[in-house]
């Protein structure tokens, strides 16, 4: 019986790749969902698993063919129909015989998603020596995405800790080994494949090569090009880097050196490393700051609408569908009502293209204990007030606990952010790229206003447009953020589409 072994799904807008590295040769057995072979994308790097355990019968597409989406890259062959010849090293390994009984079974990194190449050990809930239950979780990895908990496959005793917490991991890397009950004579086993592990290192990498044309043309080195890719090969999107810190380097101002500190004030202070999601965060707030035309427009709404209505409906509303009756549901129908107007807001910039989106996959950004955050909610522009709320709460739930998947915080067209919530009056939000808009919502505050000649005291929230102005005119920001304005200030203009 043969399996193949076809590309996987690139992404959206991706429709070819190149086929940069295989991993195994016609011959080799592999264990199931052991990575066969690198794909090479105009924006991203995508490891092939194997999908069933057996031996690599054929390779179809060689290395440095160009392939498109679910194209035929190999095949592979029960265990049994290659012969007796061919062991299963890797399945081998991954369930040993442990000294005194049991057997030993790795503890791998899990699949972390499409772009995620590596993570860092953030805490081991065991230590040496404690007995561990199947699913029991053992540690927690922290990506610059999300955090990922990684479960027991298996039970038995935790005989080694191979990553510890601060360690930085690949995709494809051991954490820890577990034997069999009652059996902690396994560890000493792992050294010599520890031992193995700098001279395979140290062997030559064979870069992408596309990678190796792109540094050809521009007259780089291999030394002059830090590699991402695995064990260290480099990419092409590598090059580009490196071409572009080059003529970057002469115009950039010098990094802020910290100054001196006394040895009191040293003693003082407390030093703990970024972690990788805040590391992220920051990188992308400036990245989108020095690529966007990035504006900010304001304007201010009156809530006595919405309060009356949420406070007239609340109970009923919570009887029914189970879920509290907020504003952000109202804020979100407000901004999908606007987006239809103005399309622009609710675009991105794709080179010298405009994408339009035709629906509202709606950001809701939530902060929780490790940082900032932005679920999606698909379709929000079809969803009920009732949908809304109670996408809101699940998501935000799962975000506090560090439960998302990276699929739930992409493709986002359109981001809100509270910052009213934390006692906010007034501010900026920054652009989540590559999205045109995003709306701040602010504290509400009671207000002097006048209203129809008389002076009144009105609940009023100031509200902030950033939008990104290679797009969005400022018409087109204005309109947007005064069609969110009328909807707050007339709810019943949602259920009328005006």
């Amino acid at each position: 019986m043969t399996t193949e072994v076809r590309v996987p799904t690139l992404g959206e807008s991706v429709t070819e790749a190149t086929v940069a590295t295989w991993f195994k040769k016609p011959g080799d057995s592999v264990a199931q969902d052991e990575m066969l072979c690198e794909l090479e994308t105009d924006k991203v790097t995508v490891e092939v698993p194997a999908p069933v355990a057996g031996v690599l019968a054929e390779i179809v597409a060689k290395e440095g063919e160009t392939v498109g989406v679910d194209a035929l890259l190999a095949n592979i062959a029960a265990a049994g129909e290659a012969g007796p010849e061919t062991p299963e090293p890797k399945a081998a390994a991954k369930a040993a015989p442990a000294s005194g009984g049991g057997e030993a079974v790795n503890v791998m990194v899990p699949t972390l998603g499409e772009s995620v190449s590596e993570a860092t050990v953030s805490t081991w809930f065991k230590k040496v020596g404690d007995t561990v239950a199947q699913d029991e979780m053992l540690c927690e990895l922290e990506t610059d995405k999300v955090s990922v908990e990684v479960p027991a496959p298996a039970a038995g005793v935790l005989t080694e800790i191979t990553a510890p917490e601060g360690s930085t991991v690949d995709a494809s890397a051991k954490l820890g080994v577990i034997s069999g009950a009652g059996t902690v004579a396994a560890a000493p086993a792992a050294a010599p494949a520890a031992a193995a592990a700098p001279a395979a290192a140290s062997k030559d990498i064979a870069n992408a090569p596309s990678a190796e044309k792109a540094m050809a043309e521009a007259g780089l080195k291999s030394a002059d090009v830090k590699g991402t890719g695995r064990d260290g090969r480099i990419m092409k999107e590598d090059v580009s880097a490196a071409i572009a810190a080059a003529k970057a380097a002469p115009a950039a101002a010098p990094a802020p050196v910290r100054g001196p500190v006394s040895a009191d004030d040293a003693s003082r202070e407390e030093r703990v490393k970024m972690t990788r999601l805040r590391q992220t965060i920051a990188k992308r707030l400036k990245d989108s700051q020095n690529t966007a035309a990035m504006l900010t427009t304001y304007n201010e709404v009156d809530m006595t609408e919405v309060m009356a209505l949420r406070d007239e409906y609340k109970d009923l509303f919570l009887k029914k569908h189970g879920v509290k009756l907020g504003f952000m549901s109202f804020f979100t129908k407000a901004c999908c009502h606007a987006l239809r107007e103005v399309p622009e807001v609710n675009a991105e910039i794709d080179g010298t293209d405009i994408v339009y989106k035709n629906f509202v996959h709606m950001g809701i950004a939530a902060g929780t204990p490790t940082g900032l955050v932005v679920p999606v909610i698909r379709d929000a522009d079809a969803m009920s007030f009732a949908d809304i709320e109670k996408a809101i709460a699940e998501k935000g739930a799962r975000a506090r606990d560090g439960k998302l998947s990276m699929a739930e915080m992409q493709g986002g067209t359109f981001t809100i952010s509270n910052g009213g919530v934390y006692g906010s009056l007034m501010s900026s939000p920054i652009l989540n790229p590559p999205q045109s808009g995003i709306l701040g919502m602010h504290k509400i505050q009671d207000r002097p206003m006048a209203i129809n000649g008389k002076v009144e005291i009105r609940p009023m929230m100031y509200l902030a447009l950033s939008y990104d102005h290679r797009i969005v005119d400022g018409k087109g920001a204005v309109t947007f953020l005064v069609r969110v304005k009328e909807a707050l200030e007339d709810p019943r203009r949602l259920l009328m589409d005006l």
